[in-house]
């Protein structure tokens, strides 16, 4: 399966150094790149990681308290995360500070980037880690995430789901005991933004192929590793409830309390666990799409400082990420509270959750698959994408016109 292998040895490294880090005491918490510079008292932070959004309300009370400056948090109302900072951003009302995957999105809003290659802790972050746009370090990496199939242990073993043909037996088999096999649900990643990336990755080069297809000269239809997927995403239709009517919450629920056997999520949703009695073992698999055995693993987001914003301002996001990274406060928040991988020396989280765990085992071991879903079209999944799996899921759609329907959208997104 050599065409699984690509990018591992790079993501490996690299994944690896980051959580490798211990020990080492970054002094200072200025966020100065020389001289002396008016800093402002109130920023701004947008991000889309809903998952901490509480425990950033909290971070900025301790900011405050221990800089004297405010922080105002914006959360995000929806799956347009990415529309909305567009938005915001050129009618001047933007953040601060804010989030972005790195590659086409970041690439997209280039003109928007403040160069944070000053800042004292960048030396420090793992190889390969940092956002890095014509030759300047713009964005702070959030921390490493995997995903894969988060399953019950108590109701599949990895060994016995190791193909489609075993993949679809499990669902019937499931489907038989009134569970859900895999569940989706109905946010757009959740739905087909990260399922998707799957196929994507296992191309012999997967960030070639993301090009070839945008300029027609390959097309999903055609490929041996989406006809596959097709097949996998209808067995999904035909064997699991409609993840349509599925919220992110109801799937964590459904999980947690035996309704599902398994849900298409990362290493970010452990905490969503926290708030029930599970009495079984998690654990992550992956999706065994061409006899794939391998996660999916890179970096998700990464923070970045409005250059649009006053000197004053950017001055002040850049003492806010530099604090994020160096103090023992902000440290605390981003290992213990938000449950990061560490990605800069200085940092160790001797407390990983359970899924974690596993995206620091399968990267050790060398069984990660990359996400060339960085490199998609800036916003396809939300306006593209989203549309036509909701259109599979609510008709009798087949695989090959699924995947037709992909390619036509694909081609439109990308002009």
């Amino acid at each position: 399966m050599k065409k699984r292998r690509v990018a591992i040895v790079f993501l490996s490294c690299f994944i690896i150094a980051g959580l490798l880090f211990t020990g080492c005491t970054i002094p200072g918490t200025s966020g100065s790149t020389g001289g002396t510079q008016t800093t402002a008292k109130k920023i701004i932070v947008f991000q889309s990681k809903v998952e901490i959004t509480d425990q950033m309300e909290a971070l900025a009370e301790e900011y405050k308290a221990e800089t004297g400056v405010e922080v105002e948090v914006w959360g995000t109302t929806g799956d347009d995360y990415f529309q909305q900072l567009k938005t915001k951003l050129a009618n001047n009302q933007g953040p601060t500070v804010f989030s972005l995957a790195p590659g086409s999105e970041s690439e997209q809003m280039k003109n928007y980037l403040e160069d944070l290659s000053g800042l004292s802790f960048v030396g420090k972050i793992a190889e390969g880690m940092a956002n890095v746009i014509d030759g300047k370090v713009v964005g702070i990496p959030y921390t490493v995430e995997g995903f894969g199939l988060v399953y019950n242990k108590s109701m599949i073993s990895p060994d016995e789901v190791k193909d489609y043909t075993s993949f679809v037996k499990m669902m019937q088999d499931q489907k038989a005991k009134d569970v859900n096999g895999l569940s989706l649900s109905q946010e757009s990643y959740f739905l087909i933004g990260h399922i998707l990336n799957t196929p994507f990755a296992l191309q012999a080069d997967p960030f070639q192929y993301v090009a070839d297809l945008a300029a027609g000269k390959v097309k999903m239809a055609d490929t041996p590793e989406f006809q596959e997927f097709a097949k996998f995403y209808a067995a999904i239709r035909d064997y699991a409830k409609n993840p349509l009517e599925i919220n992110y919450d109801k799937e964590i629920g459904d999980l947690a309390t035996g309704k599902s056997a398994a849900i298409h999520q990362g290493n970010w949703c452990a905490g969503m666990f926290n708030d029930y009695q599970l009495d079984f073992e998690l654990g992550m698999m992956p999706l065994p799409l061409a006899g794939n055995d391998c996660l999916a693993v890179s970096v998700p987001a990464a923070w970045y400082v409005n250059s649009q914003a006053s000197d004053a301002e950017k001055q002040a996001g850049k003492e806010f990420l530099t604090w994020l990274y160096t103090s023992n406060t902000g440290k605390r928040y981003l290992m213990e509270e938000f449950g990061f991988i560490p990605v800069v020396a200085g940092m160790e989280n001797k407390n990983l959750d359970v899924l974690s765990q596993e995206v620091a085992k399968y990267t050790a071991e060398g069984k990660t698959i990359p996400w060339p879903m960085s490199q998609w079209p800036a916003g396809i999944v939300d306006v593209y994408l989203v549309p036509v799996a909701e259109q599979f899921f609510t008709t009798e759609m087949t695989p090959e016109d699924f995947l037709a329907e992909l390619d036509r959208v694909w081609v439109e997104a990308s002009k």
